[in-house]
């Protein structure tokens, strides 16, 4: 009896959520590439204009929140008693309405600016789909009810923690376990949680430079990058920037398709698709590169189609496109406009907030001509996406923050340090 109540209300919701526009169902939004086919939501706000709700959160958290139907979901590492969990929200008012997750009290590692749980969950309208690093993968409904979990992974060590989040395409859901000595690509079915298929992701290991710096490569290494699941050349693939390379797994088998070499030590940023080509970039001193995706085997020396190797730019944040161009916030707060072609520069313009700190650590997103910026003071900036820089507004919710906007019906969803916002009021088109 319990399991089909559990059913007929996840069908209840499920059909509600169908009849509702406009999700954000994942870390990169609706196309996995930080975009919206909607064009009118907010340009201008503050901690008291345009404020729908704000709401406190347990704890600190760099996680994006998603959005689908009338919830909002945002991961959360809960301190006491220590949690990694999931929190569902009622979108129209802010108060949760559930908290689901794994009890984890074993010792982790991570940076202090990355605290746990700063993966993003991934939603498809049934199940919420959450990966906690150690404490394992779990797949929730809307009601909270645990449907699956994976939790006899290995554990996940790193002394920066991870950050990648998970990806459902078709029946599967994709999930980086890394980095560190454990680092594996999954693809498991959504809705039972069984391995379909698991690839191992050797740690690399300091090598001698190759590309004119002296001396060897630091000692931390490592992807935080999420996966990029797409189909293009005909196959469904899985690619994934890695510590000097960026590699293509087939969807179905997990098989290599294919690897270029050219990334930095360094990874955070996530692979955007612009046409039929894969344009990565790394983090510190970054290089950039970019891939037609239809090679096989070591596909440098034929499909790489340009190659920035001594940017000198620290990425974390992953970029988004319009048209020929590519746009991306570096961490020191510059704002960059690049040739999506070519990787040539057309602009790069500093992002002058009110907060104390322009540094950025989130990733853009674009709604029509307009895109959005965040830095770790809470300053939020709007600015035409054009070959011509141009600043719309300059915004700011005063909370530090890492996270990036989340963009839903008109409305923007904000995550802080502190608390989760929903912007909305006057709509611009």
């Amino acid at each position: 009896m319990h399991s089909r109540i559990a059913l007929s209300l996840a069908s209840v919701l499920f059909s509600a959520a169908v009849a509702h526009a406009g999700p954000w169902p994942s870390w990169r939004g609706p196309h996995q590439d930080g975009t919206t086919t909607e064009t009118a939501f907010p340009t201008s706000w503050s901690p008291t204009n345009n404020v729908r709700w704000r709401v406190d959160l347990p704890g600190p958290g760099n996680s994006t929140p998603i959005v689908w139907s009338n919830f909002v979901f945002v991961s959360q590492a809960v301190p006491k008693p220590s949690t990694r969990a999931v929190l569902a929200l009622d979108r129209a008012t802010g108060k949760v309405l559930w908290q689901t997750g794994a009890l984890w009290e074993d010792p982790e590692t991570t940076h202090e600016d990355n605290p746990f749980c700063a993966a993003s969950p991934v939603t498809d309208g049934e199940r919420v789909i959450a990966y906690f690093g150690s404490a394992g993968i779990y797949a929730i409904d809307y009601t909270g009810l645990i449907l699956w979990r994976r939790d006899n992974i290995d554990d996940q060590k790193h002394g920066w923690g991870y950050s990648s989040s998970p990806v459902i395409h078709g029946d599967h859901v994709y999930v980086y376990h890394g980095p560190g000595p454990s680092s594996r690509l999954y693809a498991l079915s959504k809705k039972s949680g069984k391995v379909t298929w698991q690839v191992p992701l050797p740690e690399p290991v300091p090598t001698e430079r190759t590309d004119g710096f002296k001396g060897r490569t630091p000692g931390i290494l490592g992807n935080f990058g999420s996966p990029l699941v797409a189909t293009v050349a005909g196959r469904t693939q899985v690619i994934l920037g890695f510590p000097e390379s960026l590699r293509s797994y087939h969807a179905d088998t997990g098989e290599e398709l294919w690897r270029a070499r050219g990334l930095n030590p360094l990874v955070y940023t996530t692979p955007l698709l612009v046409g039929n080509q894969v344009i990565a970039m790394g983090g510190f001193n970054g290089s950039s590169l970019a891939v037609r995706a239809d090679g096989s085997g070591d596909v440098t020396a034929t499909h790489r189609t340009w190659y920035d190797e001594r940017s000198k730019k620290n990425r974390i944040g992953s970029a988004v496109a319009k048209g020929d161009h590519l746009y991306l916030i570096n961490v020191d707060g510059f704002l960059e406009c690049l040739e999506a072609r070519t990787g040539r520069q057309v602009w790069e313009e500093r992002l002058n907030g009110p907060g104390a700190n322009d540094a950025s650590w989130s990733s853009l997103t674009l709604a029509g001509d307009h895109l959005y910026a965040l830095n770790k003071s809470g300053d939020g900036f709007v600015i035409k996406a054009s070959p011509k820089f141009e600043v719309v507004s300059t915004n700011t919710v005063a909370e530090p923050l890492n996270s990036s906007v989340a963009m839903s019906d008109g409305e923007l969803f904000i995550r802080t340090w502190k608390g989760l916002w929903c912007i909305g009021g006057k709509a611009t088109p």
